[in-house]
């Protein structure tokens, strides 16, 4: 791990109260948990806990409340989930702090303190110096990270020191301007990068095409050209997309063609080519690392979808440590059905790439042995 930190079986937990961040910022529907999977993902950190004695307090953010109580963002049905998961009662607080709060608290056979122990197994918001990962962590008598942050920073390490080689980098998503961090430091570290989504169409511009109507961030075309030299300069290859799934717009099976080299003016990008999508696999094929952030195409919509649904497959088929992070990417490999098949699946998004940029995050730095 970057930083030294205790892990939770370091500690002695019979009879303490323990405070345990989490991510359960969860898709909630009419009340019902659409995704179970970040909540399946503490439950090893939780089980640790329950088996030693400990009394748990479980604490977590949902959406974005913004200082407002909102029923529609209560963590109830996460509650429930939960509750069957683990088949014991999960009490419910009615807000985060106040009498009612401490008053549950004391039930848990504890006197001194809100806790004893704090616990933090929410890599998803330890870039975030909020109350609950990092504020509050000091006045604790004792600290550790839960598994799934463990397990977070021992595969983020891997690319970040000595990974098997080649090793590339794909990334998506539509704005540039949300990975230059990210691209800069992986260009000290990978062998490649592979381009998609709306972002590359900024890069294809930066290089003199013709990109019709398609989503391009006008005031990072310079950067885009520096980055582009930086490869050069650098000796990592840069590969863009060398044909293109365009439409006169975004609507489920409306008239598609595929098309090389410059877009025509009236047409926008949705999605990489089979082309592409063949240069892609090839160097997923040949390499030993790949970490994957962003989707290729509009893949919410079909049939903007295959390309991401592509990439997906021939990560799941690659015989390379895999490593995908950001919720997009994420939910793309969760639809595609081969998320079992990747190495590593990051429940962090804005983390892992600050994380990849070479950034102390709070949540961490905050359980620093020192």
């Amino acid at each position: 791990m970057p930083l030294k930190l205790k892990t939770i079986e370091e500690l002695r937990l019979k009879d303490k109260r323990v405070f345990m961040r989490v991510d359960f910022n969860v898709p909630i529907e009419g009340g019902t948990v659409k995704d179970t999977t970040r909540i399946e993902a503490a439950l090893p950190t939780i089980q640790c806990t329950l088996e030693q004695g400990g009394r748990l307090i479980l604490a977590s953010h949902l959406g974005r409340p913004k200082g407002e109580r909102k029923p529609s963002l209560s963590l109830k049905p996460v509650a429930k989930v939960l509750e069957d998961l683990i088949k014991i009662p999960v009490g419910m607080a009615p807000d985060c702090i106040g009498p009612e709060v401490e008053a549950m608290v004391k039930k848990l056979a504890q006197l001194a303190g809100l806790a004893d122990a704090y616990v933090n197994d929410a890599f998803g918001t330890a870039h975030r110096a909020h109350a609950s990962t990092a504020g509050m962590v000091p006045y604790v008598a004792e600290k550790a990270a839960g598994f799934l942050l463990k397990r977070e920073c021992e595969y983020l390490d891997r690319l970040l020191s000595n990974p098997d080689r080649p090793f590339i980098a794909i990334l998506g998503g539509a704005k540039v301007s949300d990975k230059i961090p990210v691209i800069r430091n992986l260009m000290s570290l990978v062998d490649g990068l592979l381009i998609g989504g709306a972002m590359a169409y900024t890069f294809l511009k930066a290089q003199g095409l013709r990109v019709g109507k398609s989503k391009v961030e006008e005031d990072q075309i310079p950067l885009a050209r520096e980055l582009l030299d930086l490869s050069t300069e650098r000796e990592i290859f840069m590969q863009l997309p060398v044909d293109h799934v365009v439409a006169e717009k975004a609507e489920q099976d409306v008239p598609t063609a595929v098309v090389s080299a410059d877009i025509p003016d009236d047409m926008v990008a949705f999605d990489i080519g089979p082309e592409t999508v063949g240069l892609y696999s090839e160097e997923i094929r040949e390499a030993r690392t790949i970490f994957w952030n962003g989707p290729m195409g509009l893949f919410e919509v079909k049939p903007f979808d295959r390309g991401t649904m592509s990439i997906a497959s021939a990560l799941a088929g690659a015989e390379a440590t895999t490593v995908v992070g950001g919720g997009d990417s994420v939910a793309a490999l969760n639809l595609s059905g081969q998320a079992d098949k990747i190495s590593h699946v990051s429940t962090g998004g804005g983390a892992t790439l600050e994380y990849l940029e070479g950034k102390v995050l709070p949540g961490l730095a905050a359980l620093e042995e020192k």
